[in-house]
């Protein structure tokens, strides 16, 4: 599991959590051990670039989730420098939600199978 992950994700609740189940120990490892930030590999990038869809999460500003479809020919998504990863943007529906979103917090993550 990356390292920057792990201290991005694991807040006091999940650590207290993890601590009643006992598998805090295990995880807390794995954060010391963590350095500089994780960059892609050729593998994972040449997996990034072979979906033809993926999904991107966002939060709108409520704070509600929101969960978009991207779809395009295999490639149409990729590493585009360093950790950049970058999509063609074809039209939609233009309703603009991810893009109000991101225009508020540019934080998102994707989910790629």
């Amino acid at each position: 599991m990356a390292q920057t992950f792990l201290h991005t994700m694991f807040g006091p609740g999940s650590r207290a959590l993890q601590e009643a189940a006992g598998s805090r120990a295990s995880y807390a490892r794995m954060e010391a051990g963590a350095g500089a930030a994780d960059i892609l590999t050729d593998r994972e990038a040449d997996f990034i670039a072979e979906r033809d869809s993926f999904y991107m999460a966002s939060v709108s500003e409520d704070g509600w989730p929101y969960v978009q479809h991207r779809g395009g020919p295999a490639g149409f998504l990729r590493r585009i420098a360093g950790n950049g990863i970058g999509f063609a943007d074809y039209r939609g529906n233009r309703q603009y939600l991810s893009t109000a979103n991101l225009a508020a917090d540019n934080r998102v993550a994707l989910f790629l199978m």
